[in-house]
């Protein structure tokens, strides 16, 4: 009987701790969202989103296009060539890689990857794409930068996709003696490529997110809207570091910080579409 109550107050205790702890998360993420929301609406009109920096100084007038689409140039840049190289390495060692010591060394070097400070991988990519490739400050050595950073979420989250494949399916194709590509292409992607398209997604976001990075290899106060891949660029989370540490317009940063916040939320929401319809189908 006693261990029975003991067991029931234990229970009772950690039940508590999670609501308490969901609602401090909540409570929290409702004063950050709702005081950028607060602050931030009155900034925003057509101009703010269609006009450049303007006023002395730089930022006080004006808008933040040529941010928003550096923003965006350098997410795709940066998705698409860790895309290639993420979504190679995950179907290698879920379909073709036999080797258990193979296996553990690439998990150990995406570890390691994911566990470089930001910062560091800015000054490695200013040493070797700005300096030594001599790709300048630019928005190319820019997004190969966030292109290393987002690599191993891409690779975690397509294997993740990978894994939750039916095994039973894989190795029947396998002793029909049906090539890999084409166990790939005609079975695994059609089952999981909105699990993958989502986890790219997000990757897609850390990498529009980060600021700095491209302190160091592509962003700058002031530029024009992208149109080489050898000219540096303006970026919204640099442009909203500049506006907030000059203390230049608060106003106009959480305009900013708003704009910023609402592209994440587009690509979030799309992101849980996409999960949550490869969930229905599966119903």
């Amino acid at each position: 009987m006693k261990e029975g109550v003991k067991k029931h107050w234990k229970d009772y205790v950690l039940q508590s701790w999670i609501y308490a702890s969901l609602l401090v998360v909540m409570a929290a993420a409702a004063f950050i969202f709702g005081s950028i929301f607060i602050r931030g609406f009155s900034a925003i009109d057509m101009e703010f989103l269609t006009a450049s920096p303007q006023g002395r100084p730089l930022g006080s007038e004006g808008g933040i296009f040529p941010a928003m689409m550096g923003s965006l140039a350098l997410g795709l840049i940066s998705t698409s060539l860790a895309t290639i190289l993420g979504l190679s390495v995950a179907v290698y060692l879920f379909l073709y890689n036999q080797s258990g010591k193979i296996d553990a060394f690439v998990r150990l070097i995406v570890q390691c990857i994911a566990g470089i400070p930001s910062i560091i991988l800015g000054l490695f990519g200013y040493t070797f794409f700005v300096v030594l490739l001599g790709f300048g400050h630019s928005l190319l050595a820019g997004g190969l930068t966030l292109s290393i950073m987002i690599f191993p979420v891409i690779v975690i989250n397509t294997e993740k996709a990978l894994r939750e494949m039916v095994a039973h399916q894989i190795m029947a194709s396998h002793a029909l003696g049906v090539s890999k590509s084409y166990s790939f292409f005609k079975l695994v992607w059609p089952a999981r490529k909105k699990d993958i398209l989502s986890g790219i997604l997000l990757g897609t976001v850390y990498a529009m997110g980060a600021t700095a990075p491209i302190i160091l290899t592509a962003a700058v106060v002031s530029a024009s809207v992208p149109n080489s891949l050898f000219r540096p660029v303006m970026a919204l989370p640099y442009h909203l570091y500049f506006m907030a540490a000059e203390r230049i317009s608060m106003e106009n940063a959480f305009g900013t910080a708003l704009v910023l916040l609402s592209m994440f939320f587009i690509a979030y929401g799309i992101s849980f579409y996409l999960f949550q319809d490869r969930k229905e189908e599966e119903k």
